[in-house]
């Protein structure tokens, strides 16, 4: 773990990314993954092969590589990738049917999420969620773990507001919660969400449940932690 760095005075608010974060990134999406490649190839073998190399994911072993751009960046993003093997489809239209298909998703919460955010609330935190998937989804997941009207804001890339690693959906969110940038925490397992939360004037908290390594997120981070279950405790002690 990185060294702690103390807080500047109380928090008000907490910002989560979502997958790799709140949810267990391999768990959630390897194997859906595996059947949106197969769906969208519709039994061409060739053309699986070059949907699976444009993302980076690895078929023999049904999981994502830490290259992926699905890891971190945005559905389109990825739509782009597949439209370049897809000639037939464009990227707009490919990243509504994933953005569809995501909805339906039964997420691998890292912790039980609906008590966890409890508890942070009843600490006095606004809680917001900012993802690089689209906002629709995240909605719908967060219901399937009945804790969707437990945040205080939500946003996705298409929430415009603009995606990670920019600082906008970040600053956005503090404007809208009526918060200090600076008594605002950004949680997350990727550069991006690390670089934003940097870029916004926010504490920068990695966790160790996506695909980076630990050493790649303290480089950024004001601390990395196992997971978001140790959080508390670590506001507690650099408060």
């Amino acid at each position: 773990m990185k060294a702690q760095t103390n807080l500047d005075g109380p928090v008000s608010a907490v910002f989560f990314d979502k997958d790799g974060t709140l949810f267990q990134f391999a768990d959630t999406w390897d194997v859906w993954a595996a059947e949106q490649l197969k769906r969208l190839s519709a039994g061409d073998s060739q053309r699986l092969k070059d949907l699976a190399k444009s993302i980076d994911y690895d078929l023999d072993r049904q999981r994502f590589l830490p290259t992926s751009v699905a890891i971190a960046g945005t559905n389109m993003e990825v739509a782009e990738c597949f439209a370049q093997v897809l000639h037939d489809q464009s990227a707009s239209d490919i990243e509504r049917e994933l953005s569809e298909q995501a909805q339906s998703v039964m997420p691998s919460q890292v912790v039980e999420l609906a008590p966890f955010i409890d508890d942070l609330r009843q600490q006095g935190f606004l809680i917001g969620l900012i993802t690089n998937d689209s906002e629709q989804a995240a909605r719908a997941q967060l219901m399937t773990c009945h804790c969707v009207d437990k945040f205080d804001f939500i946003a996705g890339y298409d929430s415009g507001y603009g995606a990670k690693p920019s600082a906008e959906p970040l600053l956005h969110a503090a404007r809208k919660l009526n918060v200090d940038p600076q008594k605002c925490i950004m949680v997350g397992d990727s550069a991006h969400d690390l670089i934003a939360a940097k870029n916004a004037g926010m504490k920068a908290i990695g966790v160790l449940t996506g695909l980076a390594k630990e050493k790649e997120l303290a480089l950024i981070a004001d601390a990395v932690l196992p997971s978001i279950a140790g959080l508390s405790e670590w506001i507690d002690k650099n408060s």
